[in-house]
């Protein structure tokens, strides 16, 4: 058992886990975070990212110890209060979920791929960098309208601060 010390959705965490722990089961199981989904135990999903330190990560590939003094932010983080963030609201205005299960690992790397992009983003580009998110409902067509969406009122939400 090691004590792993973290900062999660803005919070100083600590927890006793065993060194095999994945992140993802730290924050499902220890930190009852359970926005952040276990999809295919072989990183291949998306379903689990995250983002350490500001970059997206699939979570079901770093043992909880290898975040230890990292910042993690999960779905449940990315929201200012009741007001969405500007990826959340998009994927809901333009129905960019099904069942909605591949729908927080999507909204995660949406976020870093607009980053890394400065907002700069086209469909082949979105499609392209979502290829390590599977959805099996939507046939993406929505999810790339979203994060289209979502890229330009990010820089107006950026610009705004």
């Amino acid at each position: 058992m090691s004590t792993v010390k973290l900062t999660v959705n803005g919070k100083a965490v600590s927890a006793d886990v065993e060194d095999r722990t994945l992140l993802v089961h730290l924050l499902r199981d220890h930190l009852n975070l359970t926005g952040t989904h276990v999809g295919c135990d072989t990183s291949q999903c998306g379903a689990c990212v995250v983002h350490i330190d500001g970059r997206a990560v699939k979570s079901c590939t770093v043992l909880a110890g290898q975040a230890a003094g990292s910042s993690v932010t999960t779905i449940e983080g990315i929201a200012k209060g009741d007001e969405l963030h500007p990826m959340q609201a998009a994927f809901r205005d333009n129905h960019g979920l099904q069942c909605g299960y591949c729908t927080p690992g999507m909204i995660m790397s949406a976020i870093d791929i607009v980053h890394r992009h400065s907002g700069q983003l086209d469909e082949a580009t979105v499609r392209h960098e979502l290829e390590g998110n599977i959805c099996r409902c939507t046939g993406y067509h929505n999810i790339v309208k979203a994060v289209l969406d979502a890229a330009g009122r990010m820089k107006v939400a950026q610009a705004a601060e």
